[in-house]
């Protein structure tokens, strides 16, 4: 015969309600002593609750202000960086290497022309729009640079007194 334990004797009922109704005793005495308030649930952004709105609408005018500033700098360097490739490139430093030689050439034939062996009293070079007319008295030598638009500029040179 097997013996089976059977938990409906007396002793564990009895055992059984006094933990419960320990329990229970437990429960409420710390229910009685805890304090708890209502929740109330707020937004926590200024944009749904009012709070702060004026100072959180001015930070985010203040970002995208800057991103815009910032974008516009970044295309602007992008821009300059297209321009500095292309003045860099083989034949842009060709034209402008033989430009000025070419500029360097017709100084030096003018500086002939002035101060030379066989001077010449007067001459006209025209260049890009620009006239250049000079005239020798013989003391003084006189430059007249007329642009494109009509403004001119006088340079007068004296001739026995100019040496380094």
């Amino acid at each position: 015969m097997k013996l089976k334990p059977t938990f409906r004797s007396y002793k564990s009922i009895r055992n059984c309600t006094i933990c419960v109704f320990f329990w229970c005793m437990v429960v409420v005495f710390y229910s009685v002593h805890s304090l708890a308030d209502e929740q109330i649930f707020k937004f926590k952004s200024p944009s749904f609750n009012g709070n702060n709105t004026s100072s959180h609408y001015l930070t985010i005018e203040n970002q995208e202000h800057s991103r815009k500033l910032s974008l516009k700098a970044e295309l602007k360097a992008l821009q300059d960086e297209i321009e500095r490739d292309k003045e860099n490139t083989t034949l842009a430093r060709f034209v402008r290497n033989l430009e000025s030689r070419i500029y360097a050439q017709l100084s030096r034939q003018l500086v002939e022309n002035l101060f030379g062996e066989n001077p010449s009293s007067e001459g006209t070079i025209e260049l890009e729009g620009n006239t250049i007319t000079y005239s020798s008295d013989g003391v003084y030598i006189t430059l007249t640079i007329t642009d494109s638009n009509g403004e001119t500029t006088t340079i007068t040179l004296p001739i026995g007194t100019f040496t380094f």
